[in-house]
């Protein structure tokens, strides 16, 4: 609503022939502006519907990573999930195998120096060299199941990788007695190459896939003790070890001593001083190719860059009236429900024009401003800065009545500083009022006459 549309509103009715009032018949119902709850939300329905697509979608994601990603660690021996080995665990205990979860590297070079059979399954890679060769000459026989890089550097060299296995493999190709019970592997199993130094180093490769390698390859660790080298976690989950000879050689591999330490490294366990830095871990081209790309971003923006010049001033193709703009902005205090933005503009503009007819200074406060127009009118002083200042419309009627009420003072103030003014009836008021909202209900509320 603009002050002008208010304004309007608060003027003084014109008075029919004879006295009457073009106002006399029964006053109009009030058009409330105040948005419902349904043009709420029809105005917001792109968002709401944005909205509602992002929270599916979230559900969506979260269902799909809590399907497809298991519960538990790869490996856990307490993991029941497909990705565990809970089902070989208790096996190997049933065969009477003591089954020991080591929760650090500590644990598990106690209990291999106690002469059990280390597990190990680094999926991270988190055993620095020190560590591996700490624990593969500490333990009788070590089992490590889809070893890393690294850990084929430091704990079999001349043994690498060798890619996936092009199906179930037969084929045992060593005498090993685990690997001969278990006769064949099902098929997702990886592979290792092994080339003729660890050949001569007395490194044996079993379940060969023609050329490619090998599924596990066993041979001497430090310290004469035996290890045993699994290319892939097949053998060991829960859900392939039923599949061909995957347990017999599980069982085989992990059940040759009574007792098994179960380790699964984890941050902790990790050597700080052999973490690799980043420029070890950065390929040795980045650094080239990142210094090329600066410099071409460079040249791009000193030949297509924007050289700005001086400032040029130029004519605005329209000019927009002061009165659309009120109009605008009182149509967006209206839109939103801002009684209380609209009504302080209103009462600035009362002020400033009350002020202007008293000819009070610019400086003055709405106190005197108000206590200059109760003199000038007869009102109650009280009740005018109530008026200018504190009274808050509670609904849109308490609004347009309030509007009105501004227009029916500055109107009294105007009249009573005419030189030929006559002093105003009691009564005044509450006639001018009356005729006002007559007024505002034969017109549309928020609209301008």
């Amino acid at each position: 609503m603009s002050p002008t549309t208010a304004q309007t509103r608060a003027a003084s009715p014109p008075e029919a022939p004879g006295g009457a009032s073009e106002f006399d018949a029964p006053p109009a119902a009030t058009l409330a502006i105040t948005p419902t709850l349904r043009a709420q939300l029809r105005r917001r329905r792109a968002w709401l519907v944005i909205a509602v697509a992002l929270v599916l979608g979230a559900i969506v994601v979260l269902v799909v990573q809590g399907g497809v990603r298991p519960p538990g660690a790869a490996l856990g021996a307490d993991n029941p999930a497909p990705a565990g080995s809970m089902a070989l665990v208790e096996v190997l205990r049933d065969h009477g195998v003591e089954v020991t979860e080591a929760r650090s590297i500590e644990s598990a070079l106690d209990a291999a120096r106690s002469g059990a059979t280390v597990f190990v399954y680094d999926e991270l890679a988190t055993l620095g060299d020190d560590r591996l060769e700490e624990l593969a000459s500490a333990a009788e026989r070590l089992v490590v199941a889809e070893p890393a890089f690294g850990a084929l550097e430091t704990l079999t060299p001349g043994v690498r990788l060798g890619g996936a296995a092009t199906g179930a493999i037969d084929d045992i190709a060593c005498d090993l007695p685990a690997a001969e019970r278990a006769g064949e592997l099902s098929d997702g199993q990886r592979l290792l190459t092994v080339d003729d130094d660890a050949l001569a180093g007395g490194f044996t490769g079993c379940f060969r896939d023609g050329d490619f390698g090998y599924a596990m390859v066993t041979g001497p660790g430090g310290a004469g003790s035996e290890v045993t080298l699994v290319a892939a976690t097949t053998v060991f989950t829960n859900d392939r070890i039923d599949e061909a000879g995957n347990a017999a050689l599980a069982i085989g591999l992990l059940g040759a001593s009574d007792d098994l330490a179960w380790y699964l490294p984890g941050p902790g366990d990790a050597d700080a001083a052999e973490a690799p830095t980043l420029a070890e871990l950065t390929p040795g081209w980045v650094s080239p190719v990142m210094v090329l790309l600066i410099a071409v971003v460079i040249a791009a923006g000193v030949w297509r860059g924007r050289r700005f010049g001086p400032l040029v001033v130029e004519r605005l193709p329209v000019q927009v009236p002061a009165g659309e703009t009120s109009a605008g902005r009182a149509r967006l205090y209206a839109r939103s429900a801002a009684r209380g933005h609209a009504l302080d503009q209103l009462r600035i503009g009362a002020i400033e024009r009350l002020a202007a007819l008293l000819r009070l200074p610019r400086s003055v406060g709405v106190g005197a401003v108000a206590a200059a127009a109760a003199t000038a009118t007869g009102r109650d002083a009280a009740s005018v800065n109530r008026l200018l200042v504190a009274e808050v419309p509670a609904g849109d009627r308490e609004f347009v009545e309030l509007a009105a009420q501004l227009g029916d003072l500055e109107h009294d103030v105007r009249r009573s500083i005419r030189p030929d003014a006559r002093p105003l009836p009691e009564d005044s008021t509450s006639t001018t009022d009356s005729t006002s909202r007559a007024n505002d209900h034969d017109r549309p509320t928020g609209r301008r006459p």
